[in-house]
């Protein structure tokens, strides 16, 4: 005998996404953004040391 199709369970969820797609319409693809260098990331987060602003005036 052949399965019969499982019934659908109604979702709130997918329901208020569809509506939405049907008024505003479909979101815009993502986009990749490139990530930075780790050590770029590193030399940010960090205030530069005396040294480092003595040896950057000369």
């Amino acid at each position: 005998m052949a399965r019969r199709a499982k019934k659908r369970v109604f979702s709130k969820v997918k329901a208020v996404k569809a509506t939405a797609r049907e008024r505003v319409g479909q979101p815009k693809p993502e986009r990749v953004i490139e990530g930075e260098p780790r050590d770029t990331k590193r030399k940010r987060k960090h205030k530069p040391t005396l040294q480092e602003i003595i040896d950057q005036m000369d």
